[in-house]
Order: C-alpha cells, then structure tokens, then sequence
C-alpha cells in the first residue's frame, strides 16, 4: 500500500525559524517541497536569504570533537546556540597555542613527504646529489619516461646525440632516470627529450649524501615531526579532558542548528500588511494519519499557524511516495525500489510480487528437503545479517517446500512420500500446459491492475483504448477462449461473434490516439502527418500482437524448470547409484548443494524476469518520487 499524503504549509514569523524547524520538522516526517514554486501565485514571495552564522563555529567543533575521546559517552540535556557558541570559541582558543605549533608540524611533515616523493623513484643511483647539482659543465635533468617513448630513444635517438642516461626505477607505464648532457649541447637535447615527453622532475638543494641517504635522513625526520604532533594532539586530549560532555553537547546543538540553516533553501519569506514583521513559509507533504496530532501540537503555539489540503490539485510538485506493507510482504519492496518506486496514484505492486514471485519461484524449484534448506537459510541470515534478499529466499524456500509436497520431491527422492498432485517427469505436457494457464492469468490480472490505475489517473486512453486497457483486455480474453475451444475440440462462437469481438478491439487499439484525443475534447484529433501515423499504429498493432502470444508462451519456462529440477536430481541419484541400494552419500550430499545453489539463483533471476517483462511491463510505470522527510536527514 502507498501511505496518503497530505499537503500542508506552515508559516511563522522569521525569528521563530530555528525553533520550528527544530521543534516540529525533528518531531514529525514531513516531505518539505520549495514553497517559491509550490506558493507562485501567491504575490509579494521572496527568497528566505540569510547567512549562516553558525558556519564558522561549526568548523571548530567539528575540528575539536575529532582530538575527543569519545568512548563510552552519552550526551544528554538541552543547550542554545549562544551557550554552544560560547563553549566551542573557549575551547578552541585554549588550544590555540597547540594548535598553532601542530599546524607548522604538519607544513613541516607535508614538505618532507613531498622531499621524499621526489627522490624515491631515484633511491638506486648510487651518486651523491650535491656534486651532481654543482656541476658547471655537464647539465643534468632528472625526470621519468614512458615506456613505448623510452624504446623508441634507445632504438633510434640514443646512440646519434651526445648525452648519458641512467635508468633508476620503473613501473608499468614509467621509467625514472637522469640524463647528462654537455652544456654546451643542452638547448638541443632537451628539446629531443621534450619530444619524447620526457617529464622533467625539479630537484630541490635539501638532499645530503646519495639519494638512498638522503630518502632515509629525510624518512626520520619525518617521524620525528610525527612523534610531536602526536604528543601535542595527547595534550590536546589532557586539556579537553574534563570538557568532552559539554563540548559533544555543543557540537550536537550546533551541528542541528546548522543543519536547520539549510532549510531556509526551501523557505519563503512575506511581509505582513499591517506591520514591517516578515513570516517564513514552509511547505511539505505529510502523512495523512499525522496530520491530527501535529495540529494538536501547534495549537499551544499561538506564532504558528499550519494549513493542510486534502486536494493536490493546482500543486507543482507531486506527492511523494512511502510504501506501507505487511511484515511480511516488506523484504520484496527491494524489487519494486530496483524497478522505481509506483507513483502516488498507482497501485503499490508489493503484495502482487510477493505473492507471485514466491508461487512461480515454488513451482519452478519445488522440493521439500531443498526448500526447507532455503527457509532456514534464508532466515538465519536475515536474523543475523538483515539482508533483505535473505528474507525473499526463506519466503520463496516455504513455497518451495510446499509445492515439493505437490511434488512428492524431497532432495530428489520421489518415493518418500506420495505425491499430494502429480510426478512432474510423469506428467510433462500437464506440466506445461498449466504453467501457460497460470501465465495467462497472472496476465489478465495484470491488465485488470492498469485498468484500476487507469481508473485512479483519469487517464481514458489507459482506461478503454490501450493495449492492456479493456480493449486488450477484451481481445486477448477472446484468443485465449477460441484457443481452448479449439485444444478441446469444441465449436467456435459464431463468425459474426468472432469480427465483432476482434475486429473492434483492434480498431479500439489502433485509433487509441485519436479516440483519446476526441473523449478528451482536444482541438487536433489527428496529427499532422496521418501517413506516418497509420504506419507506425500498424506496426505497433503488429508488435502488439506478437507480444500476447510471446508473453504467454513465456510462461512455459516455469513448468520447463518443474521438470528440469526432477531431471536434474535423476542425474545426482544416477551418480550416487542410489538405485543399489547403498548410495554414496558424499555424491548425494554434494550433488543437493550443487543443484540448490544453481538452479535456485537460475530460478530467482528468471521469477524476476517474468515479474518485470511480462506483468510490470503492462500496468507499471515506476515513475514515483521518494518520500524523504526532513526528519531521516
């Protein structure tokens, strides 16, 4: 089910802002909309512009709450802004000292990894830097290479310029050197360089000693610099010690406070006509079953006025769309959620879903040990993990282990017990046939569904004219009865009975466009270009057509899998030899997991297939918008 929703706006004057927003907007889920465009025909709307004023204090608590020790701590109590504000500024500027020298440390610490960054890709030269900087007549440039460039200089360039270079490290795509070139020289084989996209490398005059030297001098520096900025942040921690409540407090009071700052995006402001007093306007959906004991709550609150409509007509926005259904049925909104979630106006297909995926997932892998497996499974996992998927697969495991019943399947033994209806390897075509039969129902009752939707849209086209409207419904009705009376070698209605009943649904379908247009008084009944309008109805009765006979026929696959799983266990007990009467229990044990695993994901992923392709496909848009209250965020 989708819960209903009603629109409301609530408005105050501006200074009661804050305490609104964090007075109702945290108690009740409300669905806030841009109340500019929602409210546009009001006049005299502006913008609720502000700046933040708690901006810069929530930088400093968010940057003292990280030195905090915040174990085992529960902030409890109220606090304002102003005291927050108070707390947060004190507490940042007693550490202001440390934090001070804590940030040279860093600049410190930043400069030596960048030190080292540069020289680690030429640790293997076995040279010391500082004479190589101080040569006067060899120029040197250090820097890397790629590979398909670097084969190409040695092949071809290498051996014909004056110039040395010593490969030091490389990775898949890079070779680190350094090559040397007389000075007098350099001008024209850097530019040779250049063209092979050699990237130059800038070495600063702070290395001592080779480079493999210099990396690990450098190296220990840097813990050096580490070590003291881990004993200034302890003495951060001594200093913050017997203020970590208050300041998690103040955090959490500014941490609302700023957040609530952010609504303003989504308020409007008016002046009042009788004074210079300015009021917010804030607008929302809520659900319906709410809305009694918010106004309950705003009548002690004489500011705050709340007005709320049952109409959502005249509305930009539409309303937003919270599913609300059985315990049961909840764990299969994943598969509505991954398709999108239904419009506010249509019908939640959650309990449809659940109840056939669970049906066509049973018939298709029924047996009572492996379904059993699927259940207990199944419900460990969600009980323990809360994976949703988990839940669907103990749900299907139940019809599975009923419709093993049916089956008188248990882990592929089919003389345990009796069969309750019928041996499917013994019944292939009643199998099959029923399958189909059970596929053309579900596609009725699917055609029902988006006549109701249309029905709850006002959409006329979808009601009467399209293809699984009443027309289509009507029609495919129709072919389903003369098929039957045919596979049964009954006599057909009369020929009269047949034109009528085809030919009109038909034309129904082909003019749907037209039609709608006229029942919907619209000036242009037919487009422009009727030509291509003609051809391309045609073609897509055609598809149309083809479509009915195709959807249904695809039902097949659910008795093809009934049979395929007893086939499947005959090969397990093949192997097991179970016919001799002393069976090899590792083959059958292993051959259960093996065939569960498989065909049970096989079987889930094509249930799902037929859910989307063959029954959405006719009823279901899935163009609804999360409902998403201010409250979750």
């Amino acid at each position: 089910m989708i819960e209903k929703m009603k629109f409301l706006s609530i408005t105050g004057p501006k200074s009661e802002f804050d305490r609104v927003v964090n007075v109702y907007l945290n108690k009740y889920e409300i669905h806030l909309e841009n109340a500019l465009s929602e409210l546009s025909s009001v006049h005299d709307l502006k913008p609720f512009v502000e700046i933040n004023p708690y901006k810069d204090v929530y930088s400093k608590s968010t940057e003292l709450i990280e030195r905090l020790d915040k174990k085992n701590i529960n902030v409890k109590g109220d606090m304002t802004p102003a005291q927050a504000s108070l707390i947060i500024n004190a507490a940042s500027y007693e550490l202001e000292d440390l934090n001070t020298q804590i940030k040279e440390l860093k600049a410190d610490r930043d400069h030596l990894i960048d030190l080292m960054k540069k020289i680690e890709p030429f640790r293997h030269l076995d040279y010391d830097i500082n004479k190589i900087l101080e040569f006067k007549f060899i120029k040197f440039r250090f820097g890397r290479i790629k590979h398909e460039y670097y084969t190409k200089f040695s092949k071809f360039v290498y051996d014909s310029i004056t110039t040395l270079f010593f490969e030091s490290e490389n990775d898949p795509e890079y070779i680190w050197g350094v090559y040397f070139v007389p000075a007098s020289q350099s001008d024209k084989v850097d530019a040779i360089y250049s063209s092979l996209h050699f990237e130059r490398i800038f070495i600063p005059a702070e290395y001592e000693g080779t480079p493999e030297e210099a990396y690990n001098t450098i190296n220990q520096k840097k813990e050096i610099v580490l070590n003291k900025i881990r004993e200034l942040n302890e003495q951060v921690k001594l200093r913050l010690t017997n203020k970590t409540e208050e300041i998690l407090l103040a955090h959490e009071t500014i941490s609302t406070y700023t957040r609530n700052f952010d609504v303003r995006k989504l308020a409007a402001c008016t002046k009042a006509t009788d004074s210079d007093s300015f009021y917010f306007i804030l607008c929302g959906w809520i659900e319906e079953n709410n809305v009694a004991s918010l106004l309950k709550d705003l009548e002690n609150d004489p500011n705050v006025y709340c007005l709320s409509d049952d109409s959502h007509e005249g509305l930009t926005a539409k309303p937003p769309t919270k599913l609300k259904n059985f315990k049961l049925f909840k764990p299969f909104e994943m598969f509505i959620k991954m398709y999108g979630l239904p419009a506010y106006n249509e019908i939640d297909p959650t309990s449809f879903v659940a109840i056939t995926y669970s049906l066509i997932f049973g018939i298709m892998f029924g047996d009572v040990g492996q379904g059993l497996c699927l259940v207990i499974g199944g419900a460990l996992i969600y009980k323990f993990k809360k994976i949703t998927i988990a839940a669907i697969v103990a749900i299907a495991g139940i019809f599975s282990t009923i419709m093993g019943f049916m089956y008188g399947s248990v882990f592929g033994f089919e003389d345990v017990i009796p069969y309750a209806w019928l041996n499917p390897m013994d019944n292939v075509m009643t199998v099959l046939l029923t399958a189909v039969g059970f596929g053309v129902f579900l596609i009725i009752v699917s055609m029902l569904i988006n006549i109701i939707n249309g029905i709850k849209a006002k959409d006329i086209e979808k009601i009467f004219f399209d293809t699984n409207g009443i027309a289509g419904l009507i029609f495919y009705g129709l072919a389903i009865t003369c098929a039957i009376l045919i596979a049964t070698g009954k006599a057909l209605p009369a020929t009269i009975i047949l034109v009528i009943f085809f030919a009109i649904p038909l034309l129904i379908m082909f003019f749907k466009e037209p039609l709608s247009h006229y029942f919907e008084k619209k000036t242009k009944i037919f487009p422009d270009h009727k030509g291509m309008f003609f051809l391309e109805s045609l073609f897509e009765l055609f598809e149309v057509l083809l479509s009915y006979a195709t959807n249904s026929i695809s039902f097949l696959r659910v008795g093809a899998f009934a049979l395929s799983h007893a086939a499947m266990m005959g090969v397990v007990m093949l192997m097991a030899n179970v016919e001799s009467g002393n069976p090899n229990i590792l083959i059958l044990i292993a051959g259960n997991i093996i065939v569960a695993g498989m065909e049970g994901l096989i079987v889930g992923i094509q249930v799902l297939r037929l859910e989307y392709y063959e029954m959405f496909s006719r009823f279901y848009k899935g163009t609804g918008k999360v409902f998403k209250p201010y409250k979750s965020k």
